[in-house]
């Protein structure tokens, strides 16, 4: 942030907010979180960049011709590479980095082993649509309270949105969920039809997850666990072009781009404000009298605010992985090929190797060497598959997790022999759950608490408890699944909630 920041809290009317102190977050503390949680996603997204862009002239000079690389690009990874293979050395801050005279770059392989893990385990978790219970009494109430819950989620991305709080949290170790009423109170809206209450309820209340890089929370000094005040701040980007320099004065011409501004927003029990650029733009009272935001670890981490996600315990092994799979590249590079030393014959350079093609010499100390041609290497075959085995036990996350068989894994024909196959990865995904189904019950607690709030549609707090109905993690027989229900109904239980359990629940 490198606006002037002009905070003027005391709406919040409370003496322990300390000016001082959210100015030190966001000038201090923001840059250096940003680049941790950054350096997460870019090993999970592998983003890719073009060698040389935006370099100056006699930086890529100094390391030769971009266009003469094998590959004309750099890949996120390359960050945990040794400096031998790419050429460049990045201090520990990413980005193009710095080149090293010294070394040339090489064949760098990057193998996202991370990535597809991620994005298994979040299958896993959201891939199906989660089913929801209300646990009001009265079951005419209960099936109000899904059904306005139910619109309120699909306006705001339905299974789209779990998704992303199921991707951020993973990556990240934790995703914050900001439940932001946008509609004016209204008590006289009672009694109207329910699908006119749906629609007002959906178009009243935001849900809104939050990356982690623009998370700054305020914590109860005795409790970690209990968030104060919420901060974020972030670059934001407007639609109106960027003010530029005149041409030629620093750098030569520069095309237009979108401006960005930089925006804080603070979030307290009663009151909240936004600043845009240092200066304040909006504040306003909150409905719900706490702080609008549901915390949700991906894994719970002890006395930490951030839970425990996938990435960053894989790092390490990437690296080792990437660099192993590079180096076998430079090895097949120069071996795979069959290459000959002619000794004392004119023009040899100059006589490309051919079928049929002979040396004539009058020399009788001629020779023609052959080397080269590819071997085996049996240690790096089995390191880089302990390699590979080492990640799947830190994940979780198998190969058959994600659909491939590797060997041969017998006949898995029954449920019960896949399930002690992905027992690692399903006992993860049990584990998930306990996490996100709590934020899930909570943010529908705080919804219905906003809708309340705003005489939109009232509830009692008793009726605000809701659970969520997890879809089975692997296929099941259908048939088996029937002849289930029909023993669990001849045995009493009641006919809604089998329909629950065959996912024919009412919002479904």
């Amino acid at each position: 942030m490198t606006q002037s920041l002009r905070l003027d809290l005391s709406n919040f009317a409370d003496p322990d907010l300390d000016e001082r102190f959210v100015e030190y977050l966001v000038r201090d503390e923001a840059l250096p979180r940003g680049i941790h949680f950054g350096r997460l996603w870019a090993y999970y997204r592998n983003d890719l960049s073009s060698l040389g862009v935006g370099l100056p002239e006699a930086e890529v000079g100094a390391e030769g011709d971009w266009a003469a690389c094998l590959r004309p690009y750099t890949q996120a990874q390359e960050f945990g590479l040794p400096a031998r293979i790419t050429g460049r050395t990045h201090l520990g801050f990413g980005g193009a980095g710095v080149p090293l005279p010294a070394y040339r770059r090489k064949e760098v392989v990057i193998e996202n082993d991370i990535g597809w893990r991620v994005d298994t385990g979040v299958h896993y978790l959201a891939g199906k649509a989660v089913g929801l219970e209300s646990l009001a009494e009265d079951r005419s109430t209960a099936g109000q309270i899904e059904s306005v819950l139910a619109a309120v989620w699909e306006a705001n991305g339905g299974q789209a949105c779990f998704q992303e709080m199921a991707l951020l949290g993973a990556v990240y170790g934790f995703v914050d969920i900001v439940v932001r009423a946008r509609g004016e109170s209204d008590a006289t809206r009672g009694g109207q039809d329910d699908a006119r209450v749906e629609a007002q309820a959906a178009r009243a209340v935001a849900i809104e997850p939050v990356e982690a890089p623009r998370t700054l929370p305020i914590l109860e000094e005795d409790d970690y666990r209990r968030v104060r005040y919420w901060v974020q701040a972030f670059r934001k980007q407007v639609n109106r072009v960027a003010d530029l320099p005149e041409p030629g004065r620093l750098f030569g011409p520069v095309r237009p781009g979108a401006r960005e501004i930089e925006a804080v927003e603070i979030l307290g029990p009663r009151w909240w404000q936004r600043y845009e650029d240092g200066r304040l733009a909006a504040e306003g009272s909150n409905p719900l009298g706490r702080v609008p935001v549901v915390h949700v670890q991906n894994l719970p981490h002890p006395y930490h605010y951030e839970g425990l996600g996938e990435v960053e315990p894989l790092i390490p092994l990437q690296d080792e992985l990437n660099t192993r799979l590079s180096d076998r590249a430079n090895r097949v590079t120069f071996q795979s090929f069959k290459m000959y030393l002619g000794r004392g014959i004119e023009g040899f350079e100059d006589r490309p190797v051919a079928p049929g093609r002979m040396w004539a010499t009058d020399n009788p100390d001629a020779s023609i060497e052959e080397f080269g041609g590819d071997a085996s290497s049996p240690s790096e075959e089995v390191h880089v598959e302990e390699l590979r085995q080492a990640m799947d036990k830190v994940s979780g996350v198998t190969p058959l997790a994600a659909g491939l068989l590797r060997d041969n894994l017998g006949n898995l024909s029954s449920a019960t022999a896949l399930r002690v196959v992905l027992m690692g990865t399903l006992a993860r995904l049990e584990r998930k759950r306990l996490t996100y189904g709590a934020g899930l019950v909570e943010t529908n607690r705080m919804i219905l608490e906003a809708l309340d709030g705003l005489g939109i549609f009232r509830t009692r707090p008793e009726d605000r408890a809701t659970r969520p109905h997890w879809p089975p993690p692997l296929p099941e027989n259908l048939g088996e699944k029937l002849a289930e229900a029909k023993a669990k109904r001849e045995l009493g239980v009641p006919a809604e909630t089998v329909l629950r359990e065959l996912g024919y629940g009412q919002n479904e």
